[in-house]
């Protein structure tokens, strides 16, 4: 048997709301991407083989560095592994400050438990080195005896520091996350407003120039500015996972009329003017689809309201997503579907 589902519940609005420092940046406060090659030592024969030319090649150059010298061809040992070192170096950072450190084999070692990173220069994309590496790797919750990554908590020590330039002039600037001429000006009025002054122009959907008031230094007006709320309007979108059959969309994203049949599963969804001729013929009462029951109002439908019901007839949420596809593709969705 078919079941037919004609969908109309009522559209709920939401106000949302964040502080400014939560939906923007501020210009030149970055963290940055550190890199480096390394050898791991302290291996129970699981490090690299002699396949791996560039281990000894580096091994052979370490302890010519310590007066050893040792043709690579001669090197028989498998506990080390070269690996690759990454971390972040964050906004603000100073001499001696600690970092995390991650560590990944890039030869055929079969693990790297036990090992013992030996001392790593960073490097930035300009190739100056703003930070050192070295120390015990763990391996976490990972099998260990298979793992070929691992991390060294506080392994990383800054060396140079990075200068954030933030503001000249006593002007700053604000980016972002995600550009809305909407929300640009809302926090330009939001700001004005608090400040009472002006102090804040949106310049395009995804930037705010500052300039602070005589009264504060600009490390105070930016962090002021910063716990502010204001209502902001979200970019609507329907996200879908295929692997895991999670959909994810707004509770106010609205469908167009359309008919849609999949399986013994039918959506209607009517036009306003159906609805409300229905709606006065049944003196208020829900339209009864066969296995099924949704109460109908007079308002738009949203996606929410049909993923709702699709769940209640047992559809699997793979059936869904073909069903959002489709609709999509017929033209009764109109924001943008992102499969992931």
């Amino acid at each position: 048997m078919v079941k037919i589902v004609f969908i109309m519940l009522l559209m709920i609005e939401f106000i949302f709301g964040a502080r400014i420092k939560d939906i923007t940046n501020v210009v030149g406060v970055r963290s940055n991407h550190l890199i480096g090659y390394g050898l791991v030592v302290g291996l129970k024969g699981s490090g690299d083989g002699t396949s791996s030319q560039f281990t000894l090649q580096s091994l052979s150059n370490m302890l010519k560095g310590v007066n050893v010298k040792i043709e690579p061809n001669q090197i028989k040992s498998k506990n080390i592994a070269a690996v690759m070192v990454t971390a972040e170096l964050p906004a603000f950072s100073r001499q001696g400050d600690r970092l995390d450190v991650a560590v990944s084999s890039i030869g055929d070692a079969k693990s790297l438990e036990d090992g013992v990173l030996l001392m790593t220069p960073l490097k930035g994309v300009d190739g100056r080195i703003y930070g050192l590496a070295q120390g015990q790797i763990t391996m976490g919750s990972q099998d260990k005896k298979k793992s070929t990554a691992g991390s060294i908590p506080s392994g990383g020590l800054v060396e140079r520091e990075i200068v954030n330039e933030i503001y000249k002039d006593e002007r700053a600037t604000l980016s972002l996350k995600k550009a809305n001429f909407t929300n640009a000006i809302t926090i330009q009025n939001s700001l004005n407003g608090f400040f009472g002054k002006k102090v804040a122009i949106a310049t395009d959907g995804g930037t705010v120039k500052l300039k602070k008031p005589d009264s504060l230094t600009m490390i105070e007006f930016l962090a002021t500015l910063q716990d502010i709320n204001i209502k902001y309007n979200l970019n609507d979108k329907v996200v879908i996972d295929e692997k895991s059959g999670t959909v994810v969309a707004g509770s106010e994203i609205e469908i167009d009329p359309v008919i849609i049949t999949n399986g013994d599963i039918t959506i209607k969804v009517p036009s306003i003017e159906d609805v409300t001729n229905a709606f006065n013929a049944r003196d208020g009462l829900g339209i009864d689809g066969a296995n099924g029951l949704v109460s109908v109002n007079k308002e738009k439908p949203t996606i929410a309201n049909v993923i709702r019901a699709l769940s209640k007839l047992g559809a699997n949420p793979q059936r869904i997503i073909a069903i959002l596809g489709a609709m999509k593709k017929a033209g009764a969705i109109q924001v943008d579907l992102e499969i992931i």
